[in-house]
């Protein structure tokens, strides 16, 4: 079984991280991620940098620039990970966009997550009837997840049609404020998250965006499987040492 779906059936609410590969520095990669399995995390979602990162806020995006400005290559990326699994058990995603995976060529991308141990991938760009149509297959073939993402805006029939070529969860954007925010969800995304779990996917949904702190994890846990921090993680990274990550995940998980 794949690891996100093992991850899923613990019972548990499950925090997931993101952070850009290659920041702060170049060779940061791998010990984020150890310290991040050592710290408690459930899952890691490693940005792979792009150039116009057009669905990410401005902390992610200044974060992808200062990686591209050290260096960071799909190339690179996949040689720091190829021995990741000797020493991290959790799940592990790469979350990035369409066009260098495309470049890289996708069966070729795909057999390399495959080679290193990628359980999935979030592709924002990627059009659900695009996947489903060209890729699914090949992704079945490599053993990966392909997660993809809904907002208050998705219908109940595009998001129905998410879940039924869903193999994982589903990405629940909860455009609550900016991202990196400490203001909390008001009524209207608490009842998104509610309407959502009421509709009894067959995916669980993990809420992204908004979330920095133990308030708003919880907040965003409440009708939820779990809850992705992404700027709030990049800022921290930007003013702590590494050895500091478990600092930055107590104080969200307690």
């Amino acid at each position: 079984m794949n690891k996100i779906n093992q991850k899923l059936k613990e019972d548990k609410k499950l925090l997931s991280i993101y952070f850009s590969a290659g920041y702060p520095n170049l060779n940061d990669t791998i010990s984020i991620i150890e310290n991040l399995e050592k710290s408690g995390v459930d899952m890691i979602e490693i940005g792979l940098p792009f150039s116009d990162p057009l669905a990410d806020g401005p902390t992610i995006q200044a974060s992808s620039t200062q990686a591209l400005k050290n260096g960071m290559t799909t190339d690179i990326l996949f040689n720091q990970l190829k021995d990741i699994r000797k020493t991290v058990s959790i799940p592990l995603i790469i979350m990035g966009y369409f066009n260098p995976i495309f470049q890289y060529g996708v069966e070729a991308f795909c057999k390399k997550c495959q080679e290193i141990g990628i359980d999935g991938l979030i592709i924002p760009d990627l059009p659900v009837d695009v996947y489903n149509e060209q890729y699914k297959s090949i992704f079945q073939k490599y053993g990966l997840i392909n997660v993809f993402l809904i907002t208050p805006q998705t219908s109940v029939e595009r998001i129905e049609f998410i879940d039924s070529i869903s193999e994982g969860f589903i990405y629940m954007v909860s455009s609550a404020s900016v991202t990196g925010s400490n203001s909390g969800f008001g009524d209207e995304q608490t009842a998104y998250f509610k309407r959502i779990a009421d509709m009894n996917l067959k995916n669980p949904q993990i809420v992204g965006f908004g979330i920095s702190n133990n308030e708003t994890f919880t907040q965003a846990t409440q009708h939820a499987k779990g809850a992705i921090i992404g700027s709030a993680f990049i800022k921290f990274l930007t003013d702590n040492r590494l050895s500091k990550i478990s600092e930055f995940t107590t104080s969200i998980l307690n």
